[in-house]
């Protein structure tokens, strides 16, 4: 229930997630579970066995504190580091598999070309190496284990994406259509929705009437107080002493005490509210309570301090349109809803074909507005993904595009011109490179799916649970 701050206090600095970086193919194409047979085994990958010792041991190399772990095991967490081990494992399968090798004189290379074991000159120092392994608690033979590990998988991908070189033409073509220049006519859209200020309460109430399951308010009655060491333990320091009474506190909140009773042993007043509705000016530690409504009674942290709370009713009924700044967050959605309505049906003309250039004149009038982009990064009035979609279209074509703040314009293309590049010019060096890394992309996205008709990987339920328990 008590999280960071009771860790912090204990052991100075804060636990580190290390997130692992795999391959998008780990349970893709998993086989059964299974539940029976070696229990010491969690995962079968063919005829290769991950056991129970093997997970543990990955997970406490992975640095996350036990605390964290238990705290997160309704979020898949340790699904999520078997996963990475199960990626792991397979890319070292295969490893095998196309019998990849690294020298030793390679991985000595690759150390000692580490920047970070080198000095002013470039020059390998052995101390600056064995610093570096000091600082992270790591041996010299844990260190090369990884890094040959990491060099050896390296060489899989590369091995595997050999070959993907990007004819010029190819990339000519890439060049020109990123690089083409656009002239756009363009209509602000805003003066054709309906204003805020138009909308009566009719207009409000018949929004409220349709959709009323989505627009029922929650009102929450509550009662909270502010715990932090000062008026707990008459201390600035979140000590054990500290941590100690909140324990209390949350032995006294399972038997059943009241709040009132818990707060009067402390001499801590409590905080009545009446009628919260969750809104933006509200203050953020009652808000934190809403959000925490579906737990009645209940001590959490909020910043540097612990709330304890109690929640006393909670009802739902229509917005009430007395409330001023309810009554404005109404006509915001309303007017939202309008704007989209509007957008949707113009949208679905233009993609039924239904829309000609006569009404594009007529909406612009004397309004439409012109601009000239020089290339697919040209995000300087519209945004970037905008952008994309204007580069996509033919000459006369008409769609909606935004800018950075959502304003919503109404677009055609008048002309699209291209340069002319020859294909020895420089500026189709970085077009390659890109060409064959997306082509390299294709390929291990290819190689993925070939992977999960290789390897069968099997998970055993019941022993992945019973690690679940040695957390709980």
């Amino acid at each position: 229930m008590i999280g960071s701050l009771r860790n912090f206090a204990k052991t100075k600095f804060a636990g580190l997630l290390v997130i692992l970086m795999i391959i998008p193919f780990v349970f893709w194409g998993m086989g059964s579970m299974f539940s029976s047979g070696n229990t010491n085994n969690i995962v079968k990958i063919n005829n290769t066995n991950i056991t129970t010792e093997e997970f543990i041991d990955h997970i406490n190399k992975s640095n996350i504190p036990d605390k964290t772990i238990k705290e997160n095991l309704d979020k898949n967490i340790i699904e999520d580091l078997l996963s990475t081990l199960i990626s792991t494992t397979l890319l070292d399968l295969e490893v095998k598999d196309f019998n990849i090798t690294i020298s030793e004189n390679t991985l000595l290379k690759k150390i000692k070309t580490n920047k970070n074991f080198q000095n002013q000159n470039g020059i390998f120092e052995r101390i600056k190496y064995e610093k570096f392994l000091l600082e992270n608690n790591e041996s010299a033979v844990g260190f090369e284990l990884k890094l040959r590990g990491r060099e050896l998988q390296k060489n899989l991908f590369d091995y595997i994406g050999a070959g993907t070189i990007t004819p010029k033409f190819l990339a000519k073509k890439l060049y020109e259509e990123e690089n083409k220049k656009l002239e756009v006519d363009f209509i602000d859209l805003s003066r054709f929705y309906k204003k805020k200020e138009t909308f009566n309460n009719d207009d409000i109430e018949n929004f409220i009437n349709e959709n009323k399951d989505q627009l029922d308010i929650e009102y929450v009655d509550f009662t909270y107080a502010i715990i932090n060491p000062q008026n707990l333990i008459g201390s600035d320091e979140f000590n054990q002493t500290f941590f100690d009474k909140i324990d209390e506190i949350e032995v006294k909140i399972s038997n059943n005490l009241t709040i009132g009773t818990i707060l009067k042993d402390y001499q801590i007043k409590p905080l009545k509210i009446s009628n919260f509705r969750n809104s933006e000016n509200k203050k953020d530690i009652e808000k934190k309570i809403f959000e925490s409504r579906n737990i009645d009674f209940d001590i959490v942290e909020f910043g540097n301090n612990f709330i304890l709370y109690k929640i006393d009713n909670i009802d739902k009924r229509s917005p009430d349109l007395k409330d001023a700044e309810l009554k404005n967050e109404l006509i915001e959605l309303l007017y939202q809803k309008n704007k989209f309505d509007y957008n949707r049906k113009l949208l679905q003309k233009i993609s039924n074909q239904e829309f000609e250039n006569n009404e594009f004149l007529k909406m612009g009038e004397d309004k439409i507005e012109n601009i000239i982009l020089n290339s697919v990064n040209d995000n300087e009035k519209f945004d970037t993904n905008a952008i994309g979609v204007l580069y996509s279209l033919p000459v006369n074509s008409f769609t909606l595009i935004n800018d950075e703040k959502n304003n919503i314009y109404l677009a055609k293309i008048i002309n699209i011109t291209y340069e002319n590049l020859n294909l020895n010019d420089e500026k189709l060096n970085k077009y390659l490179l890109l060409e064959n890394s997306d082509n390299k992309k294709n390929i291990l996205q290819t190689y993925d799916l070939l992977l999960n008709k290789k390897y069968n990987v099997a998970l055993n339920k019941k022993t992945i649970e019973r690690v679940k328990n040695f957390f709980q």
